[in-house]
């Protein structure tokens, strides 16, 4: 890229706005080239830094709650109270610590919270009954174990994939972290998923014949262990009586005044299948609920969008701010004067620090020399 020099003001070919917009120019210059100059026009003519609405004498910087006011267009820094990937804690800021000013939640995490509390809530007590059925700890228990297991396998899978799930609506919610919170709006629907699908079956199976599904169940599905284990609960004897389809035990023989299992076994299993279903679809509107929260308000646990980065196409470097810089005292000659336009660099060299890599740069080099020049000659 050749280096820009004076004079600034020139034919069309020469001009430095055309340069900055022509196909010749490579490839890693930066898109800002084209609209950067105009923004921060005034805060260049004007003596000393701008003051935004008295608060301060410099301008601000990094994102924030307040960042979509008006005359606030802000990026985030790394000190901000919604930076993304911060880990300084659980509540954000640096060394556990919160950052200044304290932060304040919105609307939209705040719910987010509740929402997941909700799913944090209903996943634990699920999984907890689900592994206490495992566990045999009810009294009947083992009879879900044997006659309902692919439905206790599916809701303990329901349970246990809500409760992770939760955890990544916690990570997402505290960090403020919407990689984390896009992950807990997908799992939320595999969630839903896995909750519906064991009370559809449970419903189905009580609903539809469920006389004659356990008629083939005890005779073709349980076996003698199964039996045994459903006898031993529900202190019966065979299907019918001692001498159908009944397993020998200490208690179960062909003299035992021990009762047949069906009916007890048809009630249970009614009044079972019954309690399932109606806590499985009680839930739905519940999930249904926490899957439209984490859709309507994932992105904006903060007043910022997205995670306020500059897009790659717009970054400044070097190359691109020589470009900006040697435009934009074009304009300042155009407009004001070859004198303003040299007030300006310099005063725009010592805001940078004095030797500043940027103002040492060869392009800015031949550029205040060559205005310096521009100046001389004119008085």
């Amino acid at each position: 890229m050749d280096s820009p020099s004076a004079p600034f003001i020139s034919d069309g070919h020469d001009d430095p706005a055309n340069r900055a917009g022509s196909p010749s120019l490579p490839k890693d210059i930066s898109l800002s080239v084209n609209y950067l100059p105009s923004k921060f026009s005034s805060g260049l003519l004007s003596p000393g830094a701008r003051r935004r609405k008295g608060k301060s004498d410099l301008p601000k910087q990094g994102g924030g709650r307040e960042a979509f006011k008006s005359d606030e267009p802000r990026m985030p820094a790394e000190e901000d109270e919604d930076y993304d990937g911060i880990t300084g804690g659980w509540f954000g800021g640096r060394d556990g610590g919160h950052t200044r000013p304290r932060m304040r939640w919105n609307r939209f995490k705040w719910t987010l919270f509740v929402a997941n509390v909700c799913l944090s809530v209903y996943a634990l007590t699920g999984l907890i009954f689900c592994l206490m059925t495992w566990f045999d700890v009810f009294e009947r228990a083992d009879i879900v174990r044997v006659g309902n297991r692919t439905e206790l396998i599916l809701s303990t899978a329901a349970a246990a994939a809500a409760a992770v799930t939760s955890v990544f609506g916690w990570a997402g919610i505290l960090l403020n972290n919407r990689s984390f919170l896009a992950f807990y709006t997908f799992f939320l629907w595999i969630c839903f998923a896995l909750l519906v699908t064991p009370g559809y079956l449970t419903y189905k199976q009580r609903t539809f014949n469920l006389e004659g599904k356990l008629n083939a169940q005890w005779s073709r599905d349980l076996g003698p262990a199964g039996r045994l284990r459903i006898q031993n609960r529900l202190h019966c004897c065979g299907y019918y009586s001692p001498f159908v389809e009944a397993t020998v035990s200490q208690t179960c023989y062909a003299r035992s005044i021990l009762p047949g299992c069906k009916a007890a076994y048809l009630g249970f299993e009614r009044h079972a299948l019954k309690i399932w279903y109606t806590i499985v679809f009680s839930l739905v509107p519940l999930q249904l609920f926490i899957m439209i929260t984490g859709l309507l308000c994932s992105n904006h646990v903060t007043y910022r969008f997205g995670k306020g980065m500059m897009p790659k196409a717009y970054r400044l470097s070097l190359s691109s701010m020589a470009i900006i810089m040697d435009k934009y005292a074009s304009q300042l000659a155009e407009q004001y004067g070859w004198d303003v336009a040299s007030n300006v660099l310099a005063r725009s060299r010592s805001t940078l620090g004095g030797e500043s890599p940027l103002m040492c740069t060869p392009q800015t080099a031949s550029l205040s020399s060559g205005l310096g020049g521009r100046v001389h000659d004119a008085t």
